[in-house]
């Protein structure tokens, strides 16, 4: 998206809002869906069209971790890393999702297809190791398994 096209999703989510200040955190999250992600000429927008500083719009989108300054990937993967899903395998299954996608936690692949990431517990401890792609929760999950499950997100 062009530097415009984005300060028009920007200005979108403000009005939609009524340049609420209080909204900022959903007009974030609105402008992040449509953009997938939030670059520095749509902060600059929403500081602009609230009159409050870049570093409290900056501050908001670096605090809470739904929010990305760089572009994700379509899918979404979290890797459950939390107690029952570690000692059950966590580890070996993350280190074969990032050797399949030639990521590291953290990354997104070079087509924008997935972003990696981990997450301390998904609350299904009794089904871990927990891989969730999207809306899809994949229990048990095996290294082994890794590649069919990929194989299933275009």
């Amino acid at each position: 998206m062009s530097p415009k096209e984005l300060k028009a999703k920007a200005k979108q989510a403000l009005q939609k809002h009524q340049h609420d200040k209080s909204l900022l955190v959903d007009i974030l999250q609105d402008i992040q869906a449509e953009v997938g992600y939030l670059p520095k000429e749509v902060l600059q927008e929403t500081s602009e069209g609230l009159g409050i500083p870049l570093s409290r719009v900056y501050s908001v989108a670096t605090f809470f971790k739904a929010f990305s300054l760089t572009p994700r990937g379509r899918h979404l993967i979290n890797v459950c890393m939390g107690t029952a899903c570690h000692v059950r395998g966590a580890v070996k299954v993350l280190e074969k999702i990032e050797q399949e996608l030639k990521v590291k936690r953290g990354e997104t692949t070079k087509d924008l297809k997935f972003t990696l990431e981990t997450v301390n517990c998904v609350g299904a401890c009794a089904l871990g190791p927990m891989v969730i792609i999207g809306e899809d929760y994949h229990g048990e999950m095996t290294p082994e398994a890794v590649g069919s499950v990929l194989e299933n997100y275009n």
